[in-house]
């Protein structure tokens, strides 16, 4: 869909996927009401459409907005994976839309495969593949390491089949985690 020409437009667009990343986080695909939506945002369906052309092109727009902005929050360091894995757990703690998304889109999409996507991961995967060259990583696939490494700054999100971490937590208990993630990657990535 093409971006709005003006910055009226483009406010719209925002408050569009601001309410929608609400919406599809709370409720899923098929639970989200696009009138909630156009409510929350202050616009109508005919805008909403016109940018995004269906629910299902809105809920793909959602996704990407926020893996998007997920990725720009969390610079990563391929020489400090641990530090960039406890920003993840912070992330989530911070905002946990994304990780709800994401257990949706597996509850009512069922994709197979990996949600790494190029222009986000390609760069950690060449990172990590240049450092295990120099032997400052250990050796294995980097996709199944950064999954891996995902996987357990995410062990207490939102999407957690475990338990969830709320940020009213005392910040002893999220120190402890921290910790505990900070050197369980390191340990994972000792060459």
């Amino acid at each position: 869909m093409p971006e709005p020409a003006t910055k009226k437009g483009a406010a719209t667009r925002r408050r569009i996927l601001d309410a929608a990343t609400a919406e599809f986080a709370e409720h899923g695909i098929a639970g989200a009401r696009v009138e909630r939506i156009t409510a929350a945002a202050q616009t109508n369906k005919a805008q909403l459409y016109g940018y995004f052309g269906s629910k299902d092109g809105l809920f793909d727009a959602v996704v990407a907005d926020r893996v998007t902005s997920t990725t720009e929050a969390l610079p990563f360091d391929v020489d400090d994976i641990p530090a960039w894995a406890v920003r993840v757990y912070d992330e989530n703690l911070r905002r946990p839309e994304l990780t709800r998304l994401i257990a949706w889109v597996r509850l009512e999409r069922r994709p197979r495969g990996t949600w790494f996507d190029g222009s986000d991961y390609e760069p950690k995967l060449t990172a990590i593949t240049a450092a295990q060259a120099d032997g400052r990583i250990r050796r294995g696939d980097p996709a199944t390491l950064l999954m891996l490494v995902i996987s357990m700054a995410s062990t207490w999100s939102a999407a957690s089949e475990v338990y969830t971490a709320t940020p009213d937590e005392p910040d002893a208990v999220h120190e402890t985690r921290r910790a505990l993630l900070r050197e369980s990657v390191a340990r994972l990535l000792a060459p």
